[in-house]
């Protein structure tokens, strides 16, 4: 055979990889509003940067008939690119073929992915479109499951993982994704549930539809699962390529520095009046946020789920951080169990990847209530306690009107490790509020008396010199300098070194 006849041999099986499921197929998928596998990929990575592996992949399956119906690839398409210049590595799931199940072949390409990405110290990002298990390959499909999670763990807090849900993904397609860093979802096209709707149906008698049960909104808003929200594949591929902007490759390196175009000294008399005067009035602390961050640029972590918590990315001097809010506008800010474990997994990712802290405080309390006692909010609560003690990256701490009780300690508090603890001059720092206070503590005074000692009581003890005479707070700030402030405070501990006592690894309140 001329070595002509071998270079055509290898163009048509290139092409017949590159057809993946076939044309029908393929027309199908764009006709149900989603991208295939291989469109996905080029709209993630930089243009021309994507080198395949293992494209002539097939399974190895000879029970019922499937010996006859191989395609070459089956199923995912793997291989590395570029994003903004830095490495990535990436598999997708092809719908096309069985439906993106997962074969032994599957996962042996998804696994020499996340090998050779542990070694490289490169993010892997897997585009998940599947409808789980192959069945007609049994355990031999599960255990390829199985291999990908325990890598999925090894890379955990090693190297950033991030997962799109681009289609269905029922029973162990879901489980790897839930172990990544970040989940992003597309609206009306993605689905996620260990069990589906039929399942449901026969077990518990509910009728559900796929999108109640596990549609993007669902798990963005109810349940918590997912992290972020695209209309379509193309914005889920924009959203991931911003999401690595903010990321190092791995643990041991520093997340990409931008040059900063945003004057470092900006003050914002704006700030000075955000704060209502009247302690029961809410504000939006975005309204704080917002101008005190690099061109008011603000990557928003879980937007829809526990709102009273505000957690994301942005960019001071060209530095990324890591922004955790307390939201006054939404519950008055308070503490519950969706918003602690939130934010305890946003700090733990940050910390994991050498990204600083930056705390805006105005926190009520924990929620009261027996759903909250019930559901344990003891146990969620120390999550965040546990998450933010544990965090040795440089911490920043802005403390803008309450900080009561126990809810001041947790919220990245001197005591707890915080590096500089700034407060507004508007600053409440107290065991609890004035009125309940003084109730306690002159409980046998008339009303009348009682009204007087409340207001001595706020500028006495729930003031921020109090907290400021005793060292707990390093600088009462003027709000218009909190730009200024803040960035002083990350250059000053920019070369942090805080070394935990040697350990196999702490037992965090799950």
């Amino acid at each position: 055979m001329s070595l002509k006849s071998k270079i055509e041999i290898l163009e048509e099986k290139s092409q017949l990889a590159e057809l993946g499921g076939g044309q029908e197929r393929i027309d199908k998928q764009h006709k149900a509003g989603r991208l295939t596998a291989r469109e996905r990929i080029l709209e993630l990575l930089d243009s021309g940067t994507f080198v395949e592996i293992d494209k002539f992949m097939t399974h190895r399956c000879t029970d019922f008939g499937m010996e006859k119906n191989k395609t070459l690839g089956d199923g995912v398409v793997s291989g590395y690119g570029k994003i903004e210049g830095r490495l990535m590595y990436v598999f997708a799931q092809d719908f096309t073929v069985y439906g993106g199940s997962l074969s032994r072949a599957n996962s042996d390409k998804i696994i020499k992915v996340m090998d050779l990405a542990m070694k490289m110290g490169a993010p892997v990002i897997g585009l998940n479109d599947s409808g789980g298990a192959r069945i007609q390959e049994g355990v031999e499909s599960l255990a390829g499951y199985a291999d990908i999670f325990y890598r999925n763990v090894r890379s955990s807090g090693v190297i950033p993982q991030i997962s799109a849900i681009l289609g269905p993904c029922a029973g162990g397609a879901v489980y790897s994704p839930a172990i990544t860093d970040f989940i992003l979802m597309v609206k009306e096209t993605s689905f996620m549930f260990v069990t589906g709707p039929e399942v449901i149906k026969t077990v518990t008698n509910e009728e559900v539809t796929m999108e109640d049960l596990g549609g993007a909104m669902t798990h963005n808003k109810k349940s918590g699962v997912a992290h972020f929200t695209a209309e379509d594949d193309e914005q889920a591929m924009m959203m991931i390529r911003e999401l690595m902007s903010f990321l190092p490759s791995n643990n041991m390196e520093d997340p990409p520095q931008k040059v900063c175009t945003d004057d470092l000294n900006r003050t914002e008399p704006k700030l000075d009046n955000i704060v209502p005067s009247d302690p029961n009035k809410p504000y939006n602390m975005f309204d704080i946020i917002l101008p005190v961050i690099d061109h008011s640029h603000f990557l928003e972590v879980q937007p829809h789920y526990a709102q009273n918590i505000i957690v994301g990315f942005a960019r001071i001097g060209g530095s990324p951080v890591g922004i955790v809010a307390n939201q006054p506008a939404v519950l008055a800010g308070v503490l519950d169990i969706a918003s602690s474990t939130k934010a305890a997994r946003f700090v733990r990712f940050c910390d994991a990847f050498n990204i600083p802290l930056i705390t805006f405080e105005d926190v009520p309390g924990f929620l009261p209530g027996t759903a909250q006692e019930f559901g344990g909010i003891i146990k969620h609560g120390a999550k965040l306690l546990y998450a933010f003690a544990e965090a040795t990256v440089p911490k920043i701490t802005i403390i803008t009107r309450k900080a009561y009780g126990g809810a001041y300690d947790v919220m990245s508090s001197k005591h707890i490790g915080a590096d500089v603890n700034y407060a507004y001059p508007t600053a409440e720092i107290a065991v609890m509020g004035p009125e309940g206070a003084v109730n306690i503590i002159y409980k046998n005074l008339p009303v009348e008396e009682r009204k007087e000692k409340v207001d001595e009581y706020r500028d006495n003890f729930a003031s921020p010199y109090k907290a400021a005479e005793l060292g707990y707070i390093d600088e009462i700030i003027y709000p218009n300098e909190t730009r200024k402030k803040i960035y002083q405070a990350l250059e000053m501990t920019r070369n942090k070194t805080d070394n935990t006592p040697p350990k196999k690894h702490g037992n965090i309140p799950l």
